[in-house]
């Protein structure tokens, strides 16, 4: 066991956690997020994503003690209740959910990927999310919402 310190979701935390432990499981199991979902332990899925200072990054193969210091954003922290993420309320607008296995991986991708790009082709959109894990069929819907969400972010068009 050694002592940790990042932020995470804008909030410093410090806690102890055994050196190999994984970001991944310092967020679910020891901080209670549950937003990065553990999928396929491999960092091949996408369902365990979140942001390191920012860029989309996979948790489960991220030594926890390998982020010390840095700033982490999980689904929870990219949008609250009251205010969501432009990502996340056009994944809801598109009907772009169905079982919630990716949801997590395909938000966090988006948003990183609407950071860096503010308006990417359908193209760029369908390669950004390409190593996300889908098996729902919802990829039409996904990247409706990628659409929506980056047009949403631009803000209002001049006439």
């Amino acid at each position: 066991m050694q002592p940790l310190a990042l932020t995470v979701n804008g909030q410093p935390v410090e806690l102890t956690v055994p050196r190999e432990a994984s970001l991944l499981h310092v967020l679910r199991n020891d901080l209670g997020l549950n937003g990065p979902k553990y999928g396929c332990g491999l960092g091949q899925c996408g369902a365990c994503t979140v942001h390191v200072d920012g860029v989309a990054a996979r948790g489960c193969v991220i030594p926890a003690h390998g982020v010390a210091g840095r700033h982490i954003t999980t689904l929870e922290g990219l949008g609250s209740r009251s205010r969501w993420h432009p990502v996340q309320q056009a994944f809801e607008d598109a009907q772009a959910a169905q079982c919630g296995y990716c949801l997590n991986g395909m938000v966090m991708q988006a948003a990183a990927l609407l950071a860096r790009e503010a308006q990417p082709s359908e193209a760029r959109i369908r390669d950004e999310l390409s190593a996300n894990l889908c098996r729902c069929g919802t990829h039409v819907e996904i990247v409706d919402a990628v659409q929506r969400a980056a047009v949403r972010m631009r803000g209002p068009t001049e006439p």
